[in-house]
C-alpha cells in the first residue's frame, strides 16, 4: 500500500520549524506556481511528489541563508513586482521613501529629465517612470548583468521610454543635465560585520560597501552633481541611518543649497537632498 502523501498545510508547518513561516509560504507558492490564497484554500490537499521535492530544495537553500527574493526571482516594490537576481541589490521598502521625495521634486509634464545612478534592478527609475510618464528617465549602472535585469523589468512593466546606459556613476551622462539626480548607492563600511550576515552575504558586494567609511560613492555623487544638474535641480541620495550629518556636509561642500536629510517611516535618517543654485557654475 502506498504511503499517504502529507497535506500542503502539514508540509508548511514542518517547513516553519526550519525557516520563517512567511518565507515558507512564499516559497511553497512559488514552487507550486500558485497564489497564497490558493494555498490557503487547498491546505487539505495532498502534496504532489514533484512539488514536495521542489519545495524541499528551496527550504534547504533558505535555511542556509539564501534570500527569498533570489530563490523566487521576485520582490515587490512600489506598486509592482520586479525580477531580481544575485546581480542586483534586493529592493527594500525604505527605498520607496527615496522615490516619494524624488517625485515631490519632479513636477509632472514634458521637458523634465531624471537620472537614476546605480539603478540595479531598476526599482527607483521604474517607479518614477510609472508615476511621471511624460518625464525622460535615464538609468545607469556599471554592471551589465544588473542592467539586463532592469531592462527586462522595464519591458515587463511596459515602461519602454526608460533609457538604460552602462557606466560608472556620471560617466554615461557626459554632456547631459537633469532636473533630478537620484541614487541608492552602496553606503556600508567595507569592514562592517553585517556584510557577512543574513541576506547581505548573497547580495553583490559592489552594491553594498563603499570604502572605509561607506561614503566613497556618495562623495563622487555629491562632488560631480552640479555638473549634471540643471539650475535649481535636485540631488537625492539614500544612505545609512548614522550618515546624515556626514552626507549633508558633502553636499554643502559640493556647493548644493537647501540641503536637508529626510527620515523614513521609522524616523531614521534615510535620504539627503540638495539643490543646485539657480545660477549655473562659471564656465558651464
Amino acid at each position: 500500500m502506498d504511503t499517504p502523501r502529507p497535506r500542503l498545510d502539514t508540509v508548511l508547518r514542518a517547513a516553519a520549524t526550519r525557516i520563517d513561516a512567511t518565507d515558507a509560504r512564499w516559497l511553497l507558492a512559488h514552487a507550486a506556481g500558485r497564489s497564497h490564497s490558493w494555498l490557503f484554500a487547498h491546505g487539505d490537499d495532498p502534496i504532489e511528489p514533484a512539488l514536495a521535492t521542489r519545495f524541499e530544495a528551496l527550504v534547504a537553500r533558505r535555511a542556509a541563508g539564501e534570500p527569498v527574493a533570489y530563490l523566487t526571482g521576485r520582490r515587490g516594490f512600489w506598486r509592482f513586482e520586479l525580477a531580481v537576481s544575485p546581480a542586483t541589490l534586493i529592493p527594500r521598502p525604505e527605498t520607496e521613501r527615496l522615490v516619494e521625495l524624488a517625485l515631490a521634486k519632479l513636477p509632472a509634464g514634458p521637458g523634465r529629465a531624471v537620472a537614476d545612478l546605480g539603478t540595479g534592478s531598476g526599482a527607483v527609475a521604474l517607479a518614477i517612470a510609472a508615476e511621471r510618464p511624460e518625464v525622460e528617465v535615464v538609468a545607469t549602472d556599471l554592471s551589465e548583468a544588473a542592467l539586463a535585469v532592469a531592462r527586462a523589468n522595464a519591458v515587463e512593466l511596459g515602461l519602454s521610454r526608460v533609457a538604460f546606459r552602462p557606466g560608472d556613476w556620471y560617466a554615461p551622462l557626459a554632456g547631459r543635465r537633469f532636473d533630478v539626480l537620484v541614487s541608492n548607492p552602496p553606503y556600508i563600511e567595507a569592514d562592517d560585520p553585517h556584510l557577512a550576515q543574513g541576506d547581505l552575504r548573497f547580495e553583490p558586494p559592489s552594491a553594498l560597501a563603499s570604502g572605509g567609511d561607506g561614503l566613497d560613492a556618495i562623495r563622487t555623487l555629491a562632488a560631480d552633481a552640479r555638473g549634471h544638474l540643471r539650475p535649481g535641480g535636485w540631488l537625492l541620495v539614500e544612505h545609512g541611518l548614522a550618515q546624515g550629518a556626514a552626507v549633508r556636509a558633502l553636499f554643502v561642500a559640493a556647493g548644493l543649497v537647501e540641503v536637508e536629510t529626510a527620515q523614513d517611516l521609522e524616523r531614521r535618517d534615510r535620504v539627503t537632498l540638495g539643490r543646485a543654485p539657480e545660477a549655473p557654475e562659471a564656465g558651464c
